[in-house]
């Protein structure tokens, strides 16, 4: 789908975040739902929070409980108008690092699958050149339907869907979190701010490590992006101790 690197999309309030030790302290994207938050003695900014999403989670969940909850004909909110299929999520349910973008577009709402057009296929360059497979991270998206015309998840679609994210998010545990454009990144950060201003940050939130890059679809139409990309790549692959296949940029 598309991504507006600035895209202003809101964001539910439903995400919670913990603050832990870093390297640097990273710029704070301003809270839609608080003051910016202050430095812990660490000196890491968190994002602004009520509780780890780790201890609120579900006991035993599991990702078979989300799809059964989720339901095959969901109707929660307006998406399921138009929808084909509902894009749960695709790759290793255990995995190190988690890809989140905003939402599926023509081509994953007919195969179910997230991230299989073009920017997918970019992704999965992407992920090589980290010297992982597609299968060895896990792919999701905010909402699990393809908003029309590839318009950003609107506010109401982002409130209802989001919660079955931070679910799978609570299953996987992961070691780092990715979020591919604002929509995302916002969502999970809970601020309104562009992505240009928090991007390659280091965050800690829901007791892992969270950064934003730019989504694979504003590369295709701004290929001079991908240099800044893949060093915000090279951050994750060091924080993960990955050594990549290849010295090209993606």
């Amino acid at each position: 789908m598309n991504a507006a690197s600035a895209a202003k999309a809101e964001t539910p309030a439903a995400v919670a975040a913990a603050a832990g030790a870093s390297r640097s302290a990273p710029r704070t994207p301003t809270s839609t739902q608080a003051a910016a938050p202050k430095p812990s003695a660490a000196g890491i900014v968190a994002p602004p929070s009520a509780a780890s999403l780790f201890d609120a989670r579900i006991e035993n969940d599991t990702f078979e409980r989300i799809r059964e909850d989720i339901g095959p004909n969901c109707t929660r909110c307006k998406l399921h108008k138009a929808r084909t299929n509902i894009v749960f999520g695709v790759g290793n349910p255990k995995a190190d690092l988690v890809f989140v973008g905003e939402g599926p577009g023509r081509d994953e709402d007919e195969k179910g699958e997230p991230f299989v057009g073009r920017a997918g296929k970019l992704l999965t360059q992407m992920i090589e050149a980290m010297g992982l497979r597609r299968e060895d991270v896990y792919i999701c998206n905010v909402v699990k339907c393809r908003p029309p015309e590839n318009r950003l998840p609107e506010k109401d679609e982002i409130t209802t869907c989001s919660p079955f994210l931070l679910r799978q998010l609570g299953c996987i545990q992961p070691k780092v979190i990715c979020a591919l454009g604002s929509c995302s990144a916002q969502t999970l950060l809970q601020t309104t701010q562009g992505i240009s201003r928090f991007r390659g940050e280091w965050f800690d939130l829901l007791g892992t490590k969270f950064i934003a890059t730019y989504h694979p679809a504003y590369l295709l139409r701004n290929p001079a992006a991908k240099s800044e990309v893949w060093k915000d790549l090279q951050k994750v692959m060091a924080h993960l101790g990955l050594e990549p296949k290849r010295r090209n940029a993606p």
